[in-house]
C-alpha cells in the first residue's frame, strides 16, 4: 500500500466514523424512544398548552402528557405492555418548567427500570402512543385511569373522552 492510498483509507474511515457518530447523536431529543418503554430526554421541558379540553400539561414539543390514576404516589405501575403504550416523560437531570408551569411542582423520581421519569405535583407524567401531533388528546379518560393534566397539577377527570370506550 503507497503512502497516499494509506491516506486515503484513514481519511474514509475517519468520515465513516464521524457520520456513524454524527447519526447516533443525531438521533432524539425530548420524544426518541429509549427501547424500554419510556420517553428518554436530556432536559425534559414541562410547559402548558391550550387545548379543547382547555389548558393542560405538555412537553417542550407540544406533546400531551397525561397521568395514571393507578401509580401509587412516585411509583410507577406502567411497564412493559403499558409502557409501549404510555411511555414516561423521562429526563436525565431535572426537568425544566416551560411557560405556565410552576416549578415548585417539577421533580422527578427513580424507575424500576433505571429510568428518571418527571413528576408533577407528586403524579408520575406520560405520553400516549396514539397522540400523533401536537395538542391531539387521544389519551384522555382511556380506561378510565388516564387523563391530562391541568397547570395547577391536577388529574382533569371531568374532560370526555376522546374517541368511545377504548381501553388500552
Amino acid at each position: 500500500m503507497t503512502e497516499r492510498s494509506g491516506r486515503t483509507a484513514v481519511r474514509r474511515w475517519l468520515v465513516g466514523l464521524v457520520a456513524i457518530t454524527a447519526v447516533a447523536c443525531a438521533g432524539g431529543g425530548p420524544t426518541a424512544s429509549a427501547g424500554d418503554g419510556s420517553e428518554a430526554a436530556a432536559t425534559a421541558t414541562v410547559a402548558v398548552a391550550d387545548s379543547d379540553r382547555g389548558s393542560i400539561l405538555v412537553d417542550a414539543e407540544g406533546q400531551t402528557l397525561y397521568v395514571f390514576s393507578n401509580d401509587t404516589g412516585s411509583e410507577s405501575t406502567c411497564y412493559d405492555d403499558c409502557a409501549t403504550n404510555w411511555p414516561a416523560l423521562a429526563a436525565d437531570g431535572e426537568p425544566t418548567a416551560g411557560d405556565g408551569v410552576d416549578a415548585e411542582l417539577l421533580a422527578t423520581t427513580e424507575r424500576t427500570d433505571d429510568t428518571t421519569q418527571v413528576t408533577y405535583n407528586g403524579h408520575l407524567l406520560y405520553y400516549f402512543a396514539g397522540d400523533e401531533a401536537p395538542g391531539d388528546t387521544n389519551g384522555q379518560n382511556v380506561g378510565d385511569v388516564w387523563f391530562v393534566v391541568s397547570p395547577e397539577g391536577e388529574a382533569l377527570t371531568a374532560a370526555p373522552k376522546t374517541d368511545g370506550d377504548r381501553d388500552y
